[in-house]
């Protein structure tokens, strides 16, 4: 995989901008109007304030302009709300994060698989993604060191023994989800691309992962942070991808793999959406959530109108 050209996205911006300014291309059908595709969300963006107010939140996402939604969890809700509140709104849940292990009321992917299936078939969704590799139980940061340095320095760890587990159990999981109507998918931050052995975590996730049960979501946003192109991880795994976070950050973002990155608006930022987006699509990929990660310069909605704003008129 090769470093993210920065500089060539930034012309690149910079020239779609002309474009944009241009009667002919103003005249053009954008991306997703062109595939039929909805703009989908991520409900983590605002994920505090649909714990508050479901009923508003969804509204509100509604009134924007976006018709699919990306679950966090249940967001401290029960399923049936859940679903009512999206019939009301005229928004559809089409896929889920939900962590490894169950946390109180909220599933988890080592959940009942039948009453993760009652749960799903009531959100009206059948993909569910594992939003990050499980840590060692008991581990912990040591002193003075972050949660992401953390993440960084066990997915670095030689062997890549926690990367060959989590494959490990999303081939598990996915088996036994795929019996229940149900698509088992990962998601990447950046600590998947730290070296390992000659390779990185992400690599090893995808030899060792079943093709016909585990599919992934890639996050664009956090690929970039980690340094790399996600047109060129499109092209090394072929058909692997099947949803992803439409995610932007800005130039002053330096490569890492400890969940570091300075984010952004789409449109915003320094990847070239009008780029990736139809590689994505060649890909297969045919599912999109806008997400956005804190801190935001300004109101959450705002950053989301501004984002459903630049993807539907300018792309």
């Amino acid at each position: 995989m090769t470093l993210l050209d920065r500089r060539s996205i930034l012309f690149s911006g910079l020239a779609l901008g002309a474009m944009a300014s241009t009667p002919s291309f103003a005249r053009r059908r954008g991306f997703f109007a062109r595939h039929g595709l909805p703009v989908g969300v991520q409900l983590y963006t605002v994920g505090a304030e649909a714990a508050k107010d479901l009923d508003g939140t969804l509204a509100r996402l509604a009134a924007i302009g976006y018709r699919t939604v990306e679950l966090a969890g249940l967001h401290g809700h029960k399923a049936t709300e859940l679903r009512q509140a999206a019939h009301k709104a005229g928004l559809r849940f089409t896929s889920i994060h939900l962590h490894a292990t169950a946390r109180g009321q909220e599933p988890g992917i080592d959940s009942d698989p039948a009453r993760v299936a009652v749960e799903m078939n009531i959100l009206g969704i059948k993909d569910v993604v594992l939003p990050l590799m499980p840590w060692p139980e008991g581990g912990r940061p040591k002193a003075g060191e972050g949660f992401g340095d953390y993440l960084a320095r066990i997915a670095a760890t030689p062997g890549g023994d926690i990367w060959k587990r989590t494959a490990a159990l999303l081939n598990a999981r996915g088996a036994l989800l795929k019996r229940e109507g149900l698509r088992l998918g990962y998601h990447n931050h950046n600590v998947e691309f730290a070296p390992v052995d000659g390779r990185t975590g992400f690599d090893i996730l995808m030899a060792e992962t079943d093709p016909a049960l585990v599919s992934f979501e890639m996050d664009a946003g956090w690929v970039v942070a980690a340094g790399l192109d996600p047109i060129v991880l499109l092209r090394r795994y072929p058909r692997r991808f099947r949803q992803m976070h439409v995610k932007d950050v800005l130039d002053s973002t330096v490569p890492n793999f400890a969940i570091k990155q300075d984010p952004t608006e789409v449109g915003s930022g320094i990847i070239p959406w009008a780029k990736l987006l139809p590689a994505a699509y060649a890909a297969g990929i045919q599912r999109f959530y806008v997400e956005q990660e804190p801190p935001f310069a300004g109101p959450k909605f705002d950053a989301l109108t501004k984002s459903f704003a630049y993807l539907t008129r300018q792309i």
